[in-house]
């Protein structure tokens, strides 16, 4: 097993596109010759666009692009934007009349970092996608929609550190399977190797980690409820050259929440809209458990990095600062 470039996955093309004064962005993954594409919303709270289609059952089987965006609601607009960059390059599903791109995304809530009256929309959808098929390294943490991201939010904004967008892409044999997270999770974020924390209810005061859970626990035995902050959900990407089946894909999703339960605690909750698709071009052969077992491994390290390259910004300290 070697780690790779993500851009070493023929077929596909990513772009980030961002505000850094408004502190939102987006993040598109595009597939021409269309992906095999699953996914499996974990989250209480999600924001999605398309996810419907997906299901095994239902009729289309492979999709251009998927993206990632900050917004919350308003971010879908995104996909608009995605949409017009295709059709301009004549990709879509054959429609006899028109070729209509199929676009799938989902969206996390970052409005309470910058300006909450700019978000993500079709013109920042399309720049992505341009960004995305120029020769631009990719970059993580700050960027795209990891711009905003936050994480350990049971105590408010006062507490949280910043989140980010990360990515991991590993090759063995033939096999290639890479992850792109945006981290911007409610609870902490751990090292599953050390069970550290690394980012999350963090006291800038006394420079200490308050623990997410323990918080949690503490309001049942103190009788307050949960601070019901909606600023939450991690999305992500799961993209491999191997061969899957629409049904396969939404497995592999499924298993690849393996890699938010290891690194987030907690994940999963009302107030996250976790969401991960998978997508496939399809060439390589190998077992399903194993892609979805490296699936989960890929996106546990793209969740770290998406903490480990986030900068402070707006006083929000991020994992290099601590």
């Amino acid at each position: 097993m070697k780690r790779i470039s993500i851009d070493d996955i023929e077929g596909f093309s990513i772009g980030h596109a961002e505000n850094s004064q408004a502190l939102t962005g987006c993040t598109v993954i595009i597939c021409k010759a269309g992906a095999t594409t699953g996914v499996d919303v974990r989250g209480g709270a999600p924001g999605t666009r398309e996810t419907d289609l997906l299901r095994s059952e239902n009729l289309i089987e492979t999709v251009h692009a998927v993206f990632l965006s900050g917004g919350s609601a308003y971010g879908l607009d995104v996909g608009s934007g995605v949409m017009r960059f295709l059709e301009e390059n004549q990709v879509g599903f054959d429609a006899q009349v028109a070729k209509i791109p199929i676009v799938t995304g989902a969206v996390l809530f970052d409005l309470a970092v910058g300006n909450p009256s700019i978000r993500p929309d079709h013109l920042m959808g399309y720049q992505a996608c341009v960004n995305a098929v120029q020769t631009i390294p990719l970059k993580e943490g700050n960027v795209g929609a990891g711009t905003g991201a936050t994480v350990g939010k049971c105590l408010g904004m006062d507490y949280a550190m910043k989140g980010g967008i990360g990515v991991h892409a590993i090759q063995i044999g033939d096999l290639k399977v890479a992850a792109i997270i945006a981290v911007n999770c409610f609870g902490d974020v751990i090292d599953p190797t050390t069970n550290q924390i690394i980012a999350g209810v963090y006291d800038k005061k006394i420079e200490k980690f308050l623990k997410s859970e323990e918080q949690l626990l503490n309001r049942i035995t103190n009788g307050k409820t949960t601070n019901n902050f909606h600023g939450n959900t991690a999305i992500g990407t799961v993209i491999t050259n191997a061969y899957l089946t629409k049904a396969q894909a939404n497995k592999v999703a499924s298993i690849a929440h393996d890699g938010f339960a290891r690194t987030m605690r907690p994940s999963h909750t009302m107030l996250d809209g976790d969401t991960i698709f998978t997508m496939s071009i399809g060439e390589v052969e190998a077992d399903i458990s194993t892609i979805g077992m490296i699936a989960a491994n890929v996106v546990e390290t793209a969740v770290l990095r998406g903490v480990q390259k986030a900068e402070t910004v707006n006083g929000i300290i991020g994992f290099p600062s601590i």
